[in-house]
């Protein structure tokens, strides 16, 4: 099958903006060019991504129970262990949730951004972005009794997906729509390093791999986003190397039940940037006519640390497009129209230098 994205820049889904509106003018403004669609930014109350599964699916649902709130001084989680802790509730067989906020934010942004497209801001062309999280990072906060409670939830969660991208693409075309699959806690629970998480890590990233994404119309571009999280620092877990993410990767690739448009393999912290053995698992990649996007630009060594990973992973991967570790909105920096500028001059002159 012909690769359906072939850019030289992904975005990965928040950007430092204060609103859907000034996200899609920004970087319709300064990466139109560079990429195949836009996201909204992630703004307002999704700054804090599945912390907003967490206030507006869990904590409202009456089959699940706050067991502690959170430590945090200013009552906004600063890192994994201030979440707020949910169980389910003793006696509850089935857990429904009925809307998906993430959803109807989605839909409402993309009125924006079709207004701007029809102004001539955005470039025609260019698709809408929505980034959704897996389920076990949506259901993070189950850390209670993880073990008894995730495989309820998650069954509860997969119908609500089901349900949701039915709706999504009844009010988005297809054709104009692009879905990335956020996955950070998956990795980390495959690497072993989440202290509330029993045996089975495997099956809680394959299982929804094999189940939700088949559900996406084959007209919608579908990607998976592969990090070890920015909560609060980048990464949350410093990986050994590229195995994990390339295991996943050829995984969903082959598993999906559909055609998988893009992958994104967050890199190194920047020290290992010439760590051969980092990137050598990338020889592994299966990505058949999915572009890959290695996630090697990082806010904090511009232009020659970035040339640095690029050659390093060039070693193992021939053809790949570049993109944020993750996404940048909770490090904007002084001005976030600055970092956004920064963000596009760097990746800029790797362009111009090849």
């Amino acid at each position: 099958m012909d690769q359906r994205v072939t850019s030289e820049l992904l975005l990965v889904g928040s950007l430092p903006a204060a609103s859907t509106g000034e996200a899609l003018r920004a970087a319709a403004e300064l990466f139109g060019a560079m990429v195949f669609a836009l996201p909204d930014g992630e703004t307002g109350p999704r700054t804090g991504w599945v912390g907003y599964e967490r206030e507006t699916l869990m904590r409202p649902n009456p089959g699940i129970v706050v067991v502690a709130e959170t430590d945090s001084p200013t009552g906004i989680p600063r890192h994994a262990y201030e979440v707020p802790v949910f169980t389910i509730r003793r006696g509850v067989t089935e857990l429904r949730f009925d809307a998906w906020p993430r959803i109807d934010d989605a839909i409402a942004s993309y009125q924006e951004f079709r207004a701007l497209r029809e102004e001539g801001i955005i470039p025609a062309g260019l698709r809408f972005q929505v980034g959704l999280p897996f389920p076990p990072s949506a259901l993070n906060g189950l850390r209670a009794d993880f073990a008894r409670d995730y495989p309820l939830a998650e069954r509860g969660f997969e119908d609500l997906v089901a349900r949701e991208l039915a709706r999504l693409c009844r009010e988005i075309p297809p054709q104009e729509l692009a879905i990335q699959w956020d996955c950070a806690y998956e990795t980390q629970d495959i690497e072993g390093v989440l202290a509330w998480t029993p045996e089975g890590a495997w099956e809680r990233f394959a299982g929804p791999v094999t189940r939700l994404t088949r559900l996406i119309p084959a007209e919608v571009l579908v990607g998976y986003h592969l990090c070890y999280g920015t909560f609060p620092e980048w990464p949350m877990y410093e990986a050994r190397d590229y195995g994990v993410l390339v295991r996943m990767a050829n995984f969903a690739v082959a598993n999906s039940g559909r055609t998988v448009d893009w992958l994104h393999l967050a890199g190194p912290r920047y020290l290992r940037s010439e760590d051969r053995s980092f990137f050598r698992p990338l020889v592994d990649l299966e990505p058949e006519s999915a572009r890959v996007f290695l996630g090697i630009v990082l806010p904090i060594d511009g232009i020659p640390g970035l040339r640095r990973r690029h050659a390093t992973a060039s070693r193992y991967l021939h053809d790949f497009g570049v993109a944020m570790y993750c996404g940048f909105g909770r490090q904007p920096g002084r001005d976030g129209m600055e970092t956004m500028r920064e963000h596009r001059s760097v990746v800029r002159a790797l362009r111009d230098s090849a």
